[in-house]
């Protein structure tokens, strides 16, 4: 069964998911870079918008004007990790209980996400024309000195996704386990191949 998470983000909502997991999102998404980042972190600056309980996304959109409005054309995820140094902070002191991305994030953002009972998630690069189709509507621009990519767009979405789980509300973290895990299965290789090699040699 789709799991579909909607905007506010209530704790209980989000409390069962684990790294690992599929979501889908409905309701509100901002997208929030590097400038808004630094913005309310260094900055101690708010957007008009309240950020309690609902959804960020490390994007930098293409837009267009048009009649009444803007279109979204494209809205692929950015680099998720560019955001780590600020991300635990930006979590305690917006609220916000989702924050979607490309990769994964550090310690830092696991500890962030523990403390302030969040969750990261991944959306897969490389889609950003189909994200933009997730998009019903640009509700608003806040920020628009930072410029279309790092602007703060407030978009209304549904069944935006899929996202995948990589730092779940108990700090764990799907990116840095598999570090371990591939890290291990690479060392036994590398003996096997050595070991592969001497005997050749050994054969020669």
């Amino acid at each position: 069964m789709k799991k579909v998470l909607t905007t506010p983000i209530q704790d209980e909502d989000i409390a069962s998911l684990r790294v690992g997991d599929i979501v889908y999102l409905s309701g509100t998404l901002v997208t929030c870079r590097d400038e808004g980042h630094r913005r309310v972190v260094a900055e101690n600056s708010m957007p008009s918008l309240p950020l309690d309980r609902i959804a960020i996304f490390h994007a930098g959109p293409i837009v267009r004007d048009v009649e009444g409005g803007w279109e979204m054309v494209s809205i692929g995820p950015t680099t998720s990790m560019r955001m780590e140094r600020y991300e635990k902070e930006f979590l305690a002191k917006t609220g916000v209980k989702l924050v979607i991305g490309k990769g994964g994030m550090g310690e830092k953002t696991a500890q962030g996400c523990k403390e302030s009972f969040a969750v990261h998630a991944v959306f897969p690069g490389g889609c950003g024309v189909v994200a933009a189709e997730q998009v019903e509507k640009i509700e608003g621009k806040e920020w628009p000195e930072f410029g279309m990519p790092e602007a703060f767009w407030i978009l209304k979405v549904k069944e935006f996704g899929p996202l995948i789980i990589s730092i779940d509300t108990e700090g764990n973290n799907l990116f840095e386990a598999n570090k371990v895990t591939f890290h291990a299965r690479k060392e036994v290789a590398l003996k096997d191949t050595a070991k592969q090699i001497v005997s050749m040699i050994a054969k020669s």
